[in-house]
């Protein structure tokens, strides 16, 4: 064969030159083939549009009164009526849905940063301090999630108003006169403190499985660190299960502040809570069932929507629990 066929036959050859796609890029792909992901993942950025956004196109203030339209049905001035103090159900449900929102992303954060440091470290240290760190996450765990995040917030809402109290008089400043921002403050403590055990035995079963594999123990070869070796390897490649159950928890957390309102140690009035507007409402909702059904649906679309997102993206980073993938 001369050189010349030869130099044909090469570049007649077809060499492929697209790169192999990566493992997020085909999670994205199967995430959105599944239509019931999407169509969550629209519910879920509708809920962040309101949050962010909807109390500045509220109709009216959420804690003005009017005693002259109290409970009325859906009208063109109420959209939605009023609750027995005469307060726009609409601007309430606006203002209650950054609340919501609110309270399960910092609570969640919170608890999902101490439970994957507290996990790394227990899986990645000595037996004693795993085992010291599993067993204070055994005893929290033994308490029912939401039996446990009441008894918290009722426990310490005194004596936190009090110090906060006590603070405002020695300084003068007002922020800590401020009973809804000190309500925030609890709830947030409360529900991360019930929710951290789970997250460190999340990441701790990840790294567990991870520690063996060859490259980190080409890391340890190589003189790397116990630190380094769970910034660089461990933490990252454990991260897709961490945020399959962090985003699957927002809706659980929603949950969770709402029925703090709702038994009186979350978010109380003027705070705005779709649990708060539920209670207040329980005496009429016989003469106004809107009045309890409105905060309801909404609470139960939303809590829906961050669910089946969940189980979306759970099965677009996890292919082998997908199913008809």
């Amino acid at each position: 064969m001369s050189a010349t066929t030869m130099s044909n036959s090469v570049t007649s050859l077809s060499i492929p030159t697209q790169k192999p796609r990566s493992l997020w890029a085909n999670a994205f792909r199967r995430l959105i083939r599944n239509r019931m992901s999407m169509f969550s993942l629209v519910i879920v950025f509708l809920i962040l549009f309101l949050a962010i956004f909807g109390p500045l196109l509220s109709p009216y203030d959420y804690t003005k009164q009017d005693i002259f339209n109290t409970s009325q049905s859906p009208s063109v001035e109420h959209v939605l009526g009023t609750d027995e103090l005469g307060r726009d159900i609409l601007s309430r449900l606006l203002w209650g849905a950054r609340t919501a929102l609110a309270v399960a992303v910092i609570s969640q954060g919170i608890s999902y940063t101490v439970g994957a440091i507290l996990g790394a470290i227990s899986a990645y240290s000595q037996a004693w301090v795993d085992s010291l760190i599993m067993r204070v996450a055994d005893i929290f765990m033994s308490f029912p999630h939401l039996l446990l995040a009441v008894f918290v917030s009722a426990t310490i809402r005194r004596p936190i108003a009090d110090a906060a109290y006590e603070i405002y008089q020695q300084t003068g400043i007002a922020i800590f006169r401020n009973t809804v921002m000190l309500d925030y403050l609890i709830v947030f403590g409360a529900l991360a403190l019930a929710s951290w055990p789970w997250a460190a035995r999340l990441i701790r079963g990840q790294i567990l499985s991870l520690r063996e594999e060859d490259y980190v123990l080409a890391s340890q070869a190589f003189g790397a660190t116990r630190w380094q070796i769970i910034r660089w390897h461990l933490m990252p490649n454990s991260i897709g299960p961490v945020i399959v159950a962090f985003t699957a928890g927002f809706g659980g957390a929603m949950l969770a502040e709402s029925s703090l309102s709702y038994l009186g140690v979350g978010i109380r009035p003027p705070g705005a809570s779709w649990g708060t507007m539920i209670n207040e409402s329980l005496v009429g909702w016989r003469m106004h069932p809107h009045l309890v059904a409105m905060p309801g649906i909404v609470l139960a679309i939303c809590v829906f929507a961050f669910n089946m997102f969940g189980d979306g993206l759970n099965d677009a980073l996890n292919p082998r629990s997908s199913k008809g993938q």
